[in-house]
């Protein structure tokens, strides 16, 4: 009865016995029958494989027995023994071995004895169990369809202390895209011909390393991966089996992953230069002590998870078997004495290009894929976060909700603070329900340590530091902090860092909201040290200030009170909006007036290119802030204070757009926006425009301005201008100034013209306008429901579209003032404008020609006209008796 037993417990018997078995077979061979043997031995094999004919071509039968029980393994190698001599017409000493192995090795031996057959029925029940991955929300989906390519650099692309950051984009020499082909060479020999034996993917948490090593072994089972160099591949979650009560042996954590119990374990571990163990989240680990200290050295002996997976991890089991092994630590540290030399590759999340694959593959719906990837890919900061896929999942499955619901991704999902606290609340969620207060504390705790090394600058913290909020070997320290052990001069310095910056700024704003209103403030001080800090360009504190902002709206002060079980003092947000209105006083909130003096007429280029380094527009960073709450009451209360808007040297990208467009609809009475030497045409805009121009000049001509007006796209501008539209935007004033003003411009500014509630004034100073342009703009100033009262135009040089400016003034019905000071007037034009001016429907009142040239018959024809019009007002120097223009009108020049 214990007779199949007994060679289970060893292997060296059981390689024994079928030695001594294979011997008396052959030995009962003719020589004649031996070498037909010998030749069709080396046609057969499990998988293709055979012995080399160089090894087979003298070998008398003590050599045969010998190569056949190290090449193929104890029982296989009867198995190929047997099925050879029926072919060599040896079927009686066949069946004579197949006797004595019955008697020898019992019948179950019978069962486990075709590993060839049973590898290709575990491949497809590896096929069928992992074709399915499981997400967060526990929705199943294809791993073929879900899956999408992530960038995996070698070790030696980049030094371990270097962490790649959300906006970085590996080179594509140091980083190779996760297909077959580089998942194949994870295992390839280096120069000198050595095979690795252990490879390591390291990255942070959410990077994609677990769905990675799933990849690995459905693609394996598919025979795309290591063929003919691994029999069976087995996925080790570490984790998992830690927490498993008892003692269990590698041949049974095998076995738990086979269909089914009949599995050919014995004859699988026979052989483990064929096998394949996936360690997933290795660095969860713990370090042995006591009696537990000794790692397994037997495959059938049960012991703790912990010795089992520390065995195949040292190589003290199965040391011939290959590893491939996930851990999150940035360097494998505490690992690294415990797996010898492996071969590591870092992790990187995906490339730009992957992450719109991943957006198709997640929707599975082209058309709310592709909207979903251009709202994202217009918020930058988001955009670039999404290098880590398990954020990408997070934006995604926000917006598929807002989708499915038929809700404005403009109004829910488009801030970074409203991902960011789904991704705070999926932590809170998944949690138990008896965990869930634990979970809350830890949280908290660890918002105050991201908000101490915020303020102060760092962003490694000691281990000390964590033991000192309790929160070493918590969830959130796992999820959010990532490891690092750097070598110190007496021993090895462990620390931590938050998986990514954003994290631990998002983190510190949230803590301003978790404080309890009689509590004494932390040594870090209240949000006002947050916002004076903030005051000073190139602060270190806009992204966590941005955040602060975004929580701040009622929505998200809503959100927190549910998910922290906590209610949310009213003082931050009164803090942050006497923040906002104090820029008003002195503050970077209002850019320098640009003038005459400041730059001249011919000085209309686009703006350069800033410089890496140099200071963040900090009206704009403002604008960012009151973007983020979406709160249009709190962002009308807080621009009450800033009558003007002033953007100097803004290279508009379209979230800028979204931003500042934003901001504008919540305007206040009285509002003004000046642009002043400002980008207003994205780059790829301007390449469509110069190939625009080839091909007109290649076409021999160009329409007519008003045809091709027509067929103009909407511009960088066009959100901006629709703002203005809105019935509760109340801007009064714009001004572009030194800008370069495309077509596209003009003719969507035109269009708000025609219908924006609260705008009277309008300023184009200095611009490069086209005479098409200012055609269409003096359309939009002649329609009949526009308010527009001021106009004030100045031109780098004489242009002809003067003449549609001049020729509106008889049709607009609201304009009263106009201001051509600086421009260049020929003669013609004068003419042409006083014979506007005396139009009985003209109703100007007030003409600024200040520093304007005129012929002495252009100064005789203003004449006549003040004459038949003595109550317009004329302000030019040269006019007799010329009342002083208005003071607002010299100021602004």
């Amino acid at each position: 009865m214990d007779q199949p037993e007994a060679p289970c417990s060893s292997t060296g018997l059981r390689l024994a016995v079928a030695r001594e078995l294979l011997l008396a077979a052959l030995e009962e061979l003719s020589q004649e029958q031996l070498k037909r043997f010998r030749h069709k031995l080396r046609d057969v094999g499990p998988d293709g494989r055979s012995i080399p004919w160089g090894r087979l071509e003298r070998a008398d039968a003590v050599d045969l027995a010998e190569q056949l029980a190290q090449f193929y393994g104890p029982e296989p190698a009867l198995e190929v023994a047997r099925k050879t001599l029926k072919r060599a017409d040896a079927r009686d000493v066949a069946a004579q071995l197949q006797e004595q192995r019955l008697r020898r090795l019992g019948p179950g031996s019978v069962a486990l004895l075709s590993v060839s057959e049973y590898k290709k029925k575990y491949r497809e029940h590896v096929l069928q169990l992992h074709a399915r991955v499981k997400e967060r929300n526990a929705r199943s989906v294809k791993i073929t369809k879900r899956f999408t390519k992530l960038l995996i650099a070698p070790e030696s692309a980049a030094p371990e202390e270097e962490a790649l950051g959300p906006a970085e984009e590996p080179e594509p020499g140091r980083a190779r895209r996760s297909d077959t082909h580089t998942f194949n060479r994870l295992f390839r020999g280096d120069e000198e011909g050595r095979q690795p034996l252990t490879v390591v993917l390291q990255g942070p948490a959410g990077i994609g390393k677990t769905m990675a090593a799933k990849k690995i072994l459905y693609d394996w089972a598919a025979g795309k991966l290591y063929q003919g160099q691994v029999d069976f591949a087995f996925f080790m979650p570490c984790g998992e089996l830690l927490e498993r009560p008892g003692t269990r042996s590698l041949a049974d954590l095998i076995l738990d992953q086979c269909p089914d119990r009949g599995a050919p374990v014995p004859q699988m571990l026979a052989q483990p230069q064929r096998l394949l163990f996936i360690l997933d989240g290795a660095d969860e680990l713990p370090a042995l002590e006591g009696p537990e200290a000794a790692p397994c050295t037997d495959p059938f002996e049960a012991a703790s998870g912990a010795r089992v997976l520390g065995g195949l991890l040292s190589k003290a089991l199965l040391p011939t078997a290959l590893l491939l092994v996930t851990t999150r630590a940035a360097a494998p540290g505490r690992l690294q004495g415990r797996l010898g030399s492996p071969q590591c590759a870092e992790v990187r999340g995906f490339s730009d290009k992957d992450k719109k694959k991943y957006f198709y593959k997640f929707f599975q719906d082209e058309r709310r894929a592709e909207r979903a990837y251009r709202f994202v890919k217009e918020n930058e900061t988001l955009f670039a976060l999404c290098f880590v896929p398990f954020v990408c999942w997070i934006v995604c499955t926000v917006l598929r909700q807002q989708l499915e619901l038929g809700r404005d991704l403009s109004r829910t999902s488009k801030t970074t603070t409203s991902v960011y606290l789904l991704f705070i609340a999926s932590v809170l969620s998944s949690a138990p329900v008896a965990d869930g207060p634990r979970v809350q504390g830890d949280l908290r705790n660890l918002c105050r340590l991201a908000r101490e090394g915020v303020l102060g600058r760092r962003a490694q913290f000691a281990e000390k530091q964590l033991e000192q909020l309790e929160l070493r070997g918590s969830k959130v320290q796992t999820l959010f902090l990532s490891k690092k052990e750097l070598p110190g001069v007496l021993e090895t310095e462990v620390t931590y860092q938050f998986i990514d910056q954003s994290f631990q700024e998002f983190l510190a704003a949230l803590s301003y909201l978790l404080e309890d209103e009689g509590v004494p403030r932390t040594a870090a001080g209240g949000v006002g040290t947050l916002l004076r800090g903030d005051a000073q360009p190139h602060s270190h504190l806009v992204l966590t200030t941005r955040f602060l902002f975004g929580l701040l709206s009622a929505e998200r002060m809503r959100d927190i009170e549910r998910h922290f079980g906590c209610v949310v003092s009213e003082r931050v947000k009164q803090e942050a909006l006497r923040w906002v209105q104090g820029q008003g006083q002195g503050c970077p909130g209002v850019a320098p007036e640009v003038t005459e003096g400041t730059k001249g007429l011919e000085d209309t280029e686009e703006p350069e290119e800033e410089e890496e380094g140099e200071e963040p527009n900090y009206p704009l960073e403002l604008l960012y802030c009151l973007y983020e709450t979406q709160e249009d009451a709190f962002v009308r209360q807080a621009l009450c204070r800033l009558p003007e808007l002033a953007l100097q040297g803004v290279r508009f990208c379209r979230m800028d757009v979204a931003v500042l467009s934003y901001c504008v609809r919540c305007c206040p009475a009285g509002q003004a926006l000046r642009l002043i030497s400002c980008r207003l045409v994205a780059a790829q805009e301007k390449k469509k425009k110069s190939l625009g121009k080839r091909l007109q000049a290649s076409l021999g001509g160009s329409s007519s301005s008003r045809g091709t007006t027509k067929q103009l796209p909407a511009s960088l501008l066009h959100p901006l201008f629709q703002a203005m539209t809105d019935p509760l935007c109340r801007l009064t004033s714009l001004t572009l100034s030194h800008c370069k003003v495309p077509d596209a411009v003009c003719r969507d500014l035109s269009e708000a013209l025609r219908a924006a509630p609260a705008l009277t004034e309008l300023g184009l100073l200095h611009n490069r306008l086209s005479e098409a342009g200012l055609r269409m703009l003096s359309e939009g100033l002649a329609w009949p429901q526009c308010r527009v009262q001021t106009v004030r135009v100045q031109l780098p040089s004489s242009q002809q579209g003067l003449q549609y400016l001049v020729g509106m003034l008889r049709q607009s019905p609201a304009l009263t003032t106009l201001d051509l000071s600086g421009c260049q007037l020929p003669a013609p034009t004068v003419t042409y404008l006083c014979a506007v001016l005396q139009h009985q429907e003209c109703g100007l009142q007030t003409l600024s020609l200040i520093s304007v040239e005129l012929s002495e018959q252009s100064l005789q024809e203003l004449q006549a006209v003040k004459r038949a019009k003595p109550d317009l007002v004329i302000a030019h120097p040269a006019l007799d008796g010329h009342p002083e223009p208005p003071k607002e009108l010299i100021s602004t020049f």
